[in-house]
């Protein structure tokens, strides 16, 4: 079958040993730039502060787009996920401003309506839906002692919005299903640390202070902003995938991955073996 052939080209591509070959050299800058925030940041606002915790962010940019940009339906959720990554990023900006803390907030809101149009909404997974609502109503709860005038408004919308993308993060994961991934559940871990931080966030702001309070947020929210852009590693097979799953008709499929694949013109017919043809890899081997 067409769609099991390029499902079984695509369990290779994201089996975690394929993706830490290939991907782990191209977050050396992320992990670096994370250490040079830990060792250099500073309380004080500034444009040095804004620089140093804006560049593992930036550097994540950088690893989304160099696993392939375009206007095309394959490269939408790669797209959607970068969008994200800048938003949150210019968020970042804003909350080393107590002033702005609303503005930056508005903006990762922003950032989780991307994430939510990335991931989307199949499956549903309501039994996910339902503890993440639980979930996001007994933080609010939490947090509502501490709450002062808009916030008090505002906070409930942004965890919803933070909740409804932590949902469609974990409903992505399939753990019985034929497209389960291991990217896929990077991005699930994602979406929980996100929301693990911004908990954090709101304890350390509107309760009190917590012991360590930025070394954990930031552990967390990068961690939570890596896995989410460790997703976009298999969208592009993910996206072929899924528009083999509707057609009948004979194919001609071309998979381009990130430099570190070959160009492979593959024509499968229904019925026909997959012609003992596997991913060939330019710089890396099993």
């Amino acid at each position: 079958m067409l769609t099991d052939n390029m499902e079984e080209f695509s369990a290779y591509w994201t089996s975690p040993k394929v993706v830490l070959k290939c991907v782990g050299p191209k977050l050396v800058p992320f992990f670096k730039t994370v250490a040079i925030f830990f060792v250099l940041a500073t309380p004080s606002p500034c444009w040095f502060a804004c620089l140093i915790k804006s560049l593992p962010v930036l550097c994540l940019c950088g690893f989304v787009l160099y696993h392939g940009m375009s206007l095309g339906e394959k490269h939408a959720y790669a797209r959607r996920i970068l969008l994200g990554l800048l938003f949150s990023c210019m968020g970042d900006i804003l909350l080393i401003w107590p002033c702005c803390f609303m503005w930056g907030m508005l903006l990762f809101g922003v950032a989780h309506l991307l994430y939510i149009s990335a991931f989307g909404m199949k499956p549903l997974n309501p039994v996910a839906g339902a503890v993440c609502a639980i979930t996001g109503s007994l933080g609010y709860l939490v947090l509502l002692q501490g709450l002062e005038g808009p916030f008090i408004i505002l906070i409930p919308i942004y965890i919803f919005l933070l909740m409804f993308m932590v949902w469609r993060a974990v409903a992505r994961v399939q753990l019985f299903g034929d497209l389960w991934t291991w990217t896929k559940l990077c991005s699930c871990g994602g979406g929980i640390l996100f929301a693990v931080s911004d908990f954090l966030i709101g304890v350390n702001m509107f309760l009190s202070p917590i012991p360590y309070a930025q070394m954990l947020i930031m552990v967390t929210y990068y961690a939570a902003q890596l896995g989410i852009a460790l997703s976009v590693v298999d969208s592009t097979s993910i996206a072929i995938i899924s528009a083999a799953h509707s057609t009948d008709n004979n194919h001609c499929c071309q998979h381009l991955s990130s430099n570190s694949i070959e160009k492979k013109n593959i024509m499968l017919k229904p019925g026909n073996e997959y012609m003992g043809m596997r991913p060939s890899y330019k710089n890396y081997s099993d």
